[in-house]
């Protein structure tokens, strides 16, 4: 094309004319512009397939048996890893953390359990691709394409096409790679079985029951951890509390999942539940923050209609009827902390909870 639009006339092309061609055969690509008919071939030639290339383990013995020694090497490094893998889990320490090159400061049982586990994934695996590469059929095949459901004698046929297939892999013939292979892949399962039974870890005990909630315990707020005046908790407000102590725990993240507490003052005349004017002290009452559904914190308190509202999936408890669940999947109240006053006007608990805190359990119900 020139610069005014005009098209340029290539070397086959005098005066302006520019050749045709019939589309249904091959176009030459040297001759300038091209203009087709639009025509297609009816139908396309059938390229076929390349010569097939024998391997030395076709027609030679002794690197067949050489591939299958290859083989069994293969599975007998990935066998060799896994039983590394059981040793490693059990007797390196899990808290031994040591300096490993372009790492870093690492975990030395992560990384010898990760290395020997990805050894004997890799052994299974580069085993099974030289055995199909050097001993398993490698003939071309060309299947037409035909209707979804073979008929009944292709369908016995697949059969004894795998019945071939297994002869072809030679795996009766070859022993030793039955046998390894059987050995990696029966010891490949073990790490599985050691992971699920070793690495449940200790049975919960009564953690799920309990918290470090006791009584005599103080309200302390949450951040500043400094105890709480009956007379600082005004009608309307909200404390976010925890007990005192919780932050010389061994795990204080793990107790405060359990033992967060809102503290709110209500007019006791509002108050419908005479548990919970009993457990409360002068219309203060104290709850557990942890919703009952999933276990999300309990963060929006509703002054005007007394409910507490959890804002992962809105369950919705009336403090004003001891924490009843009145709206959304919370399946139980949560559960009230029993309060009262020590000899300073200081609030604290006069008893731990008196149920477990947060979601259901299977033991619970």
């Amino acid at each position: 094309m020139t610069d005014n639009g005009n098209p340029t006339q290539g070397p086959h092309e005098p005066d302006g004319q520019v050749e045709r061609f019939d589309t249904s055969t091959a176009l030459p690509l040297d001759q300038g512009h091209i203009v087709g008919t639009g025509g297609i071939p009816e139908q396309f030639a059938n390229p076929g397939l390349p010569p097939h290339v024998h391997r030395m383990a076709d027609h030679d013995e002794g690197a067949a048996r050489r591939a299958e020694k290859q083989v069994a090497t293969l599975f007998g490094i990935s066998a060799l890893a896994t039983v590394l893998f059981v040793v490693c889990y059990f007797a390196i320490p899990r808290d031994k953390f040591s300096f490993i090159p372009l790492v870093g400061q690492a975990n030395i049982s992560h990384v010898t359990l990760g290395v020997t586990l990805s050894i004997s994934l890799l052994g299974i695996g580069m085993g099974a691709i030289h055995w199909a590469k050097t001993l398993m059929p490698d003939t071309e095949v060309v299947e037409e394409r035909h209707t979804l459901r073979s008929a009944e004698e292709d369908r016995h046929g697949a059969v004894d096409t795998l019945l071939e297939g297994g002869q072809g892999a030679q795996i009766a013939r070859r022993p030793l790679i039955k046998y390894t292979l059987g050995g990696a892949l029966g010891l490949f399962a073990i790490p599985l079985v050691v992971q699920l039974v070793g690495s449940l870890g200790p049975a919960p005990g009564d953690e799920l029951y309990t918290t470090v909630w006791k009584k005599g315990t103080r309200l302390v707020r949450d951040p500043e951890l400094t105890p709480v005046k009956a007379t600082d908790v005004t009608i309307g407000s909200v404390f976010h509390i925890l007990p005192e102590g919780i932050d010389k725990t061994a795990y204080p993240m793990n107790e405060k999942a359990k033992a967060a507490v809102l503290l709110m003052r209500l007019d006791p005349k509002d108050i419908l539940s005479q548990k919970e004017l009993d457990w409360g002290y002068h219309g203060i009452v104290a709850y557990s923050q942890i919703c009952t559904h999933v276990g999300c914190p309990v963060g929006l308190y509703e002054q005007q209609t007394h409910h507490l509202l959890c804002p992962c999936h809105q369950s919705t408890f009336d403090v004003t009827q001891d924490a009843k669940v009145i709206f959304g999947p919370a399946g139980h109240p949560l559960p009230q902390l029993k309060i009262t006053v020590d000899q300073d006007g200081y609030l604290m608990a006069d008893a731990p909870f008196a149920e477990p805190v947060g979601p259901s359990f299977w033991e619970r119900g």
